[in-house]
C-alpha cells in the first residue's frame, strides 16, 4: 500500500468472513456503482461468446485474467498503490482466485459452448440466492431477513420473466450438464463474495490486481498443459478485440468496482449485480442495436426493481413511517 493510504485497522479473520464492522446501507452512489458494474459485466457474456468460438475455455480464461491483471498493474503503479504481501495474504489471494475466477470463469466458458448466452444469464442470476445462503452460514452481520429472501425471489423471477418462456423451456434436456456447470459457477461466486469480505481493509485496486495475478499464476500451467495454445491458429482480429474487452473492461476495471462495493456494502448487496446484468444487456441492445423491447421485458424490469427495493428495505420503512405518522 502506498504511503498516502491511511493506516488500516487490524482485522480478525474468522472462517470465510471477517469480524470487522458490518456492511453499510446502499447509498445513491453505491447503487450507481452497481449499475455501472452491471453494464460492464453485461458485455462479458458477449465478449466470451465471441472469444470461445476460436479459443479453448481454459486459454480464454487465462487470457482474460492475465490481461486484466496487467491492466490493473499499470494503473496501480501509476497511482502508487501497493499491497503489504506476505505468505498468509498470498495464500488467501490464491483461495480467492480459485473460487472467484478460475472455477466460475472456467465453468461459464465451457457452458457457453453448449447453451445460449441468454439462458446462461438466467442461471447466473441465482448468484444472490447462494450468496445469501453462504452469508447466513459464515457471517454474523449478513443473516437472513424477510426483505432479503423476498427480494432475491422477486429478482430471480424478474430475470426469468424478462427472458421469456422460450429460454426457460430449454432448461434440462441435453443441455443439462452445461446448465449444472453454470449453476456451479454461481455457487462459487457466492462463496467468493463472502470470502472477499476479509480484504475490505485493503485498497480495491490492489485487491483486484492481486486476485487476477494469482489467478493467472495458478491457471497458466493447467491451460498450457491441456490446451497447448501455441498449436492453435492465430485468433482473428475480432476475437482479439473481444479478449481485450473481456480482460481490461469486464475483468480488470469491473473487479475494482466489485471490491469497492463489497468493502462498503457487503456480499449480499454486491451479488445483486447479477439481477441487473440481463437488464443492461437488453437495454444496450435496444439503444445501440435497434432491438425492440417486448412487454414481458418491461414486466421483468418492474419485478426486478421490486426485488431490489425489498432487499434495500428503505421503501418499506418509508411506507411504514408514513402510515405511523398518519
Amino acid at each position: 500500500m502506498s504511503a498516502s493510504e491511511p493506516a488500516s485497522k487490524p482485522v480478525a479473520r474468522t472462517g470465510l468472513a471477517t469480524s470487522v464492522a458490518g456492511p453499510m446501507p446502499m447509498a445513491a452512489a453505491d447503487w450507481g456503482a452497481l449499475v455501472l458494474l452491471a453494464l460492464i459485466w453485461g458485455g462479458s457474456f458477449f465478449f466470451g461468446k465471441v472469444a470461445v468460438k476460436e479459443i479453448p475455455p481454459l486459454t480464454m480464461v487465462l487470457c482474460r485474467v492475465a490481461i486484466g491483471a496487467l491492466a490493473l498493474f499499470v494503473i496501480a503503479r501509476a497511482r502508487g498503490v501497493r499491497l503489504p504481501l506476505n505468505r498468509g495474504l498470498a495464500a488467501e489471494f490464491a483461495v480467492l482466485a480459485l473460487i472467484a475466477n478460475i472455477i466460475p470463469f472456467g465453468l461459464i466458458a465451457w457452458s457457453q459452448q453448449h447453451m445460449p448466452s441468454g439462458l446462461s444469464s438466467i442461471l447466473n442470476a441465482a448468484t444472490p440466492l447462494f450468496t445469501v445462503l453462504v452469508a447466513q452460514a459464515f457471517t454474523r452481520d449478513e443473516k437472513f431477513t424477510a426483505g432479503k429472501l423476498v427480494g432475491v425471489a422477486l429478482g430471480f423471477t424478474g430475470v426469468a420473466v424478462m427472458m421469456g418462456p422460450a429460454l426457460l423451456g430449454q432448461l434440462g434436456g441435453h443441455q443439462l450438464p452445461a446448465q449444472l456447470a453454470a449453476i456451479g459457477a454461481t455457487v462459487s461466486y457466492g462463496f467468493a463474495s463472502v470470502y472477499g469480505r476479509r480484504f475490505r481493509h485493503l485498497p480495491p485496486l490492489g485487491v483486484a490486481m492481486a486476485q487476477l495475478a494469482a489467478s493467472s499464476l495458478l491457471l497458466a500451467p493447467v491451460a498450457l498443459l491441456i490446451d497447448r495454445p501455441w498449436l492453435l491458429p492465430v485468433p482473428s482480429p475480432h476475437v482479439l478485440g473481444a479478449l481485450a474487452g473481456l480482460g481490461v473492461l469486464s475483468t480488470g476495471i469491473a473487479y475494482v468496482i466489485f471490491f469497492r462495493i463489497l468493502a462498503r456494502n457487503g456480499a449480499t448487496n454486491i451479488s445483486l449485480v447479477t439481477f441487473l446484468v440481463p437488464v443492461s444487456a437488453i437495454l444496450l441492445g435496444a439503444l445501440f442495436l435497434g432491438e425492440a423491447l417486448e412487454p414481458r421485458e418491461f414486466l421483468g424490469f418492474g419485478v426486478i426493481a421490486l426485488g431490489l427495493a425489498a432487499i434495500d428495505g428503505r421503501p418499506a420503512r418509508w411506507v411504514a413511517n408514513g402510515f405511523g405518522r398518519a
